[in-house]
């Protein structure tokens, strides 16, 4: 059984009965988490009374459920919060837009992987439910945050020490399961995603404000001899450079100029469905084909017996692994999850387009005629009606696309016929094809383009098989149909993540593809 966090949202919250309202699930919605996208099947979880923790530390409770109700949109829930300094923050913090959104807890061991690579939960137990500041989906908000009637306002000017938490916050300890069973299970998946919640009424304030106007005014009142201020002041000045009055902001947004998910030379070939099982499977193929021959009257007919043998492909693992301290586990944005997970979804992808790649490089016929610097437009037809003989003439299937690195494709957009691009004209209807250099897809003399990034260093620039005229009926790719991913808890405590996968390329007929051949 895996275990499963992921915060919906705040809806409401009454100053007088001290609640906090939201949906804690939606069901049919995708959100972001720690493993990519994850939504949640209608009534795949059930409405079960929960506690109510800060950030998922379960040592430090604020309130219980107390009201819960399973909708065909999701799961709305009303929580009581404890009359603690911690309950009290809490709906502060949630009013002020600080710590606003729902994170919920859930044990879950039925699922599926969509197409996109959305993990869809279809049964689940809904195990606690977090107040969280790190939001995810969108759907669920806040619309009201209150306190008891009489409950005195936290002055601006006034700093409180923090008091420990009542017996109270624990009274429904038994209703929820511990989680440190999840630690038991393995290959258990933990899943973080939190949602915006939108700021209610409220009328208090955090105990301590650092703006550049309350030290202002605290400066002033603490000159006329204010004994709150002066401490307030004192507070503001202990910190380095005032960090407090010029806070520095990080932002959501990853800048990542590495890596991308495309495969074009997977794109370039057939596509094919790996078998379940087996580290190798064989494919059928003519070795032998019958005849047909003129015959004489009453005269023996041609006969030549059709032979055929097996292929034999082999699959291989492509898998790579993370590994990080629980701590960065526990303690950590969801946005450092989602970026590793994308990130390792683009290496695997990178790790198998460069497979097919060197599959087709090594299997090409080389073209007869060697080119020096990289084709003219008078060279590059050449070499595609080469290449187009050559393909049919030896695989009896036409050449239908072609494979460029970088490089061949930056020379592509240079072709012209007496300044006039051939492949980038303004009207497609009189060019020779079409290129762009904003699209790696295009069309060259008939010939559908695919560029890629992910060549062999012996293919780069303007090397041999740096351009490949392709039969895709030739090569078939065979993939697992999803990626797996698997989080361990390992003695030394360090958590690893492992993204993995199977894929096989079929060389069906060597002749296939005809490559540049560069002196």
């Amino acid at each position: 059984m895996k275990k499963l966090i992921t915060p919906i949202a705040i809806t409401a919250a009454d100053s007088n009965s001290r609640t906090i309202t939201g949906r804690i699930v939606t069901f049919e919605e995708t959100g972001n988490a720690s493993i990519g996208k994850v939504q949640f099947a209608k009534n795949s979880i059930a409405a079960t009374p929960v506690l109510l923790n800060l950030e998922h530390d379960r040592t430090r409770r604020i309130g219980k459920t107390l009201s819960i109700e399973s909708t065909d949109k999701g799961i709305d829930a009303t929580f009581k919060i404890a009359e603690t300094t911690a309950g009290n923050d809490a709906l502060v913090e949630a009013a002020e837009g600080l710590r606003d959104g729902f994170s919920v807890e859930v044990y879950f061991d039925e699922y599926e992987t969509l197409k996109d690579g959305t993990v869809r939960i279809l049964k689940g137990e809904m195990t606690g439910v977090a107040l969280t500041s790190e939001p995810a989906i969108r759907s669920a908000r806040v619309a009201e945050v209150a306190a008891t009637e009489g409950e005195a306002e936290i002055s601006d000017s006034t700093i409180e020490p923090e008091a420990q938490p009542t017996e109270g916050e624990d009274e429904v300890e038994d209703t929820v399961k511990d989680a440190s069973t999840a630690e038991t299970v393995e290959a258990a998946q933990s899943v973080t995603a939190n949602v915006n919640a939108a700021v209610g009424g409220w009328t208090t304030k955090p105990r301590l404000e650092f703006t550049a106007a309350k030290y202002l005014e605290n400066t002033i009142r603490a000159s006329l001899g204010d004994e709150n201020a002066r401490q307030y002041v004192a507070a503001a000045d202990d910190t380095t450079d005032n960090a407090g009055l010029v806070p520095t902001r990080q932002l959501t947004e990853v800048i990542n100029g590495l890596a991308n998910t495309t495969r074009s030379a997977v794109d370039a070939i057939s596509r094919g469905v790996l078998p379940d099982a087996g580290m190798s499977f064989e494919i059928p193929k003519i070795t032998t084909m019958p005849t047909v021959a003129e015959t004489a009257e009453a005269g023996t007919p041609s006969e030549t017996d059709q032979a055929s043998s097996f292929l034999s492909v082999s699959v291989k693992k492509y898998a790579g692994q993370q590994t990080f301290s629980v701590e960065l586990l526990d303690r950590t944005s969801p946005l450092f999850f989602n970026e590793l997970l994308t990130n390792m979804s683009a290496a695997y992808a990178k790790a198998t387009d460069l497979a097919v790649y060197t599959a087709l490089a090594s299997g090409a016929t080389a073209d007869s005629t060697t080119l020096t610097t990289y084709p003219t437009a008078s060279e590059l037809l050449g070499f595609v009606s080469r290449g187009a003989a050559s393909v049919y003439s030896n695989t009896q299937g036409f050449a239908r696309n072609i494979l460029a690195n970088t490089s061949q494709w930056a020379n592509l957009m240079t072709l012209n016929d007496s300044g006039r691009p051939i492949y980038m004209a303004a009207q497609p209807s009189n060019a020779g094809g079409s290129v762009r250099p904003d699209s790696i897809r295009g069309n060259v003399a008939g010939l559908d383009l695919y560029v890629t990034a992910n060549v062999p260093s012996a293919n780069d620039t303007d090397k041999d098989d740096s351009m490949l005229i392709i039969n895709p009926t030739a090569y078939t790719w065979y993939e697992s149909p999803t990626y797996r991913l698997r989080a361990d808890v390992i003695a030394s405590g360090q958590v690893s993540v492992s993204v993995y996968g199977y894929g096989a390329i079929a060389t069906k007929i060597g002749a296939g593809a005809f490559g540049i051949n560069k002196t």
